[in-house]
C-alpha cells in the first residue's frame, strides 16, 4: 500500500519529525500529514515550508510518549525517524503509535545503532580513536558530564539515550506489532561507520 508514490487520502503522523523535511515531502505526495514534535522551533520549520510551498500540514506540540492528543485508530502510517534517542524511555512511545494506528497500518522507525554510544565520541571525532568508554544502555543524564555534552554538541543541545536492541525492536513486538522489514546504513566519511552501520530503520504493521 505505502510503496506507490501517490500517498492521497494516507493519514500520515510524523512523529517526533519536526524541521521542515519529511512532512513536506509526505504531503507533497498528497498524504493528510500531522507533523508531532516536542520543539516548537521544529514545528516552525514545517509552518515555514507549508506556507512557502503551498501545503496543507497540520502541526501538534507534544510528547513523543503522550499521543493522547489523538483517538484510537487516527493514522493509516507513522513516519517515526532518528529521535527517540531523545526520549528517557522508548517502551511507550511503540504502545502509543499501536494504539493511533488503524489495523493494517506501518510504522517505519529509524534510530541510531545503540553501539555506537558505547564509545568515546569525543575522541572519536576529534582524535580518529575508537576506545569503549560506556556500559549500555547510555543517559546523557547519567553517563556524561555537562562539560563533555558542551564538548560535543554545544550549550542547549537535548539529552541523548541509547536504548537496547530489546526495547527498540522487541518492544515493537510486545506492543503488538509485526515485523516486516530491517535495514542497516552507515553515514558517509565517519570513524565508526568504517566499523558496523551507524543506524538501524524497522517497518512494523499493525495486524487488521
Amino acid at each position: 500500500m505505502y510503496k506507490r508514490q501517490d500517498l492521497r487520502g494516507v493519514d500520515v503522523l510524523c512523529l517526533a519529525s519536526g524541521g521542515g523535511q519529511q512532512g513536506p515531502i509526505l504531503a507533497a505526495a498528497g498524504a493528510n500529514v500531522t507533523v508531532f514534535d516536542n520543539s516548537p522551533a521544529q514545528l516552525r520549520q514545517d509552518e515555514l515550508v507549508a506556507r512557502r510551498e503551498g501545503l496543507s500540514i497540520r502541526t501538534v506540540q507534544g510528547d513523543m510518549r503522550d499521543l493522547s492528543a489523538f483517538a484510537d485508530g487516527s493514522f493509516d502510517l507513522i513516519f517515526h525517524p532518528v529521535s527517540n534517542i531523545f526520549a528517557p524511555e522508548v517502551r511507550p512511545v511503540w504502545r502509543e503509535c499501536f494504539r493511533v494506528l488503524r489495523p493494517g497500518g506501518a510504522l517505519l522507525m529509524g534510530t541510531v545503532n545503540p553501539v555506537e554510544y558505547a564509545f568515546d565520541r569525543y575522541l572519536a571525532d576529534t582524535e580518529g580513536v575508537l576506545q569503549l568508554k560506556y556500559r549500555l544502555p547510555y543517559s546523557d543524564a547519567s553517563d556524561i558530564s555537562e562539560e563533555e555534552r558542551t564538548k560535543l554538541y554545544g550549550p542547549h543541545a537535548p539529552y541523548e539515550f541509547s536504548h537496547t536492541l530489546e526495547d527498540q525492536i522487541g518492544g515493537q513486538l510486545d506492543a503488538g506489532f509485526v515485523l516486516t522489514g530491517f535495514f542497516e546504513a552507515r553515514k558517509d566519511n565517519d570513524r565508526l561507520g568504517q566499523y558496523f552501520p551507524n543506524y538501524i530503520a524497522t517497518r512494523a504493521i499493525k495486524p487488521r
